[in-house]
């Protein structure tokens, strides 16, 4: 077993719950990384408005929050009939699943979630909620686990020493221990690889600013930030050998949808020679979902783009804004893609099936 204490380095739980005082609990993210402030969430409403407004964020530690969420949900429905807890159960389920379309970990989290009150007609309701807890509980145990594999493949592929690449969040953060992407960092630190790590701003929510560096760096790291503009440059100084990123949803061919500005840095790495590699749990692979066009991306408030960060907005008034939350990579700029279950090489669409 894992030392919990040792792999956790920000002192604090990503997602975690209170069952005594029925809530979930979580960072805000959106405060970091001037303020620690935890949230202590009772309400559906107001988990739902945790995983929309990205206070809680990251494919990983949405399902865990998603899978906690609706056991919370579950528990508040007072009824011994099952067919009017399902109804309830599987209305609940609905509102949560429509806080964060792109995100599949989300609605394969309530997916699972409902499997047990599926399996559980026959049984008492209590009995049902006492095995959604546990289902609860075992998601987030499979996450820290997941996320161990996934650094374990990605740091057989690196030396010490290189360079090392990232984009958005999908660190420790963005899951229960360790993080997708920057897992093969965190053991390949543990163990004195040496690595010089580049994060990347992300724009317009400033991830990679506001979170991946200051968890990385917060675990004595090596860290330099860049604004997304500069990371060719980087690459084409020598300085990058590597790129790792997280994934949202990947779809059945390989194609990937992750936070925007992920794809240009595909293309530059291409031009470079540089290895791009997608980490991501296997529970992103949508193998229902044919390519990367088929994949809705989410479009959010211009003000993110315009005002948010600054004291005196900095564009036009009534200037059109265009502002995905998403982009899509398409599978021929990803040399391989890197699950719990190993390290998958093109044709994505043999390799993904297969695994």
């Amino acid at each position: 077993m894992m030392d919990m204490e040792k792999t956790n380095k920000l002192g604090f739980e990503t997602v975690s719950l209170d069952d005594d005082a029925s809530a979930l609990v979580i960072i805000d993210q959106t405060r970091l990384p001037n303020e620690q402030k935890i949230l202590r969430l009772t309400t559906q409403k107001e988990i739902w408005d945790a995983i929309y407004l990205l206070q809680v964020r990251g494919a990983p530690a949405i399902g865990v929050a998603a899978a906690y969420g609706i056991y919370l949900a579950a528990k508040e429905i007072d009824t011994t009939d099952y067919n009017a807890f399902a109804k309830a159960f599987d209305k609940a389920r609905e509102y949560l699943n429509s806080s964060r379309p792109t995100a599949v970990n989300l609605s394969w989290a309530l997916a699972r979630m409902g499997k047990i009150v599926e399996a559980g007609q026959g049984t008492s309701v209590a009995e049902i909620k006492k095995r959604l807890m546990a289902e609860a509980r075992a998601i987030q145990a499979e996450d820290i686990e997941m996320c161990r594999k996934i650094g374990e493949h990605g740091l057989s592929l690196l030396k010490p020493g290189m360079g090392l690449l990232t984009h958005c969040n999908a660190g420790q953060l963005a899951t229960s221990r360790y993080g997708t992407a920057t897992a093969p960092m965190y053991l390949g630190h543990e163990r004195g690889y040496g690595f010089r790590i580049f994060c990347d701003e992300t724009r317009p929510l400033l991830q990679g600013a506001r979170l991946t560096a200051y968890e990385l760096s917060a675990a004595g790291m090596d860290v330099t930030l860049l604004c997304d503009g500069m990371a060719a440059s980087a690459m084409r100084n020598g300085w990058v050998d590597a790129v790792f990123t997280g994934a949202d949803r990947v779809a059945a061919n390989g194609d990937a949808a992750n936070k925007i500005g992920t794809f240009p840095l595909a293309i530059a790495a291409k031009r470079f020679g540089i290895p791009f590699y997608i980490c991501a749990p296997s529970s992103t692979v949508d193998l229902d979902t044919l390519t990367g066009k088929d994949i809705k991306i989410e479009q959010r408030p211009a003000e993110e783009v315009t005002t948010m960060w600054y004291k005196v907005r900095m564009a036009p008034d009534n200037i059109k804004v265009f502002n995905p939350a998403f982009d899509v990579t398409d599978a021929d700029l990803i040399t391989a893609i890197i699950t719990e279950k190993g390290v998958h090489y093109p044709p994505f669409s043999e390799s993904l099936k297969k695994a």
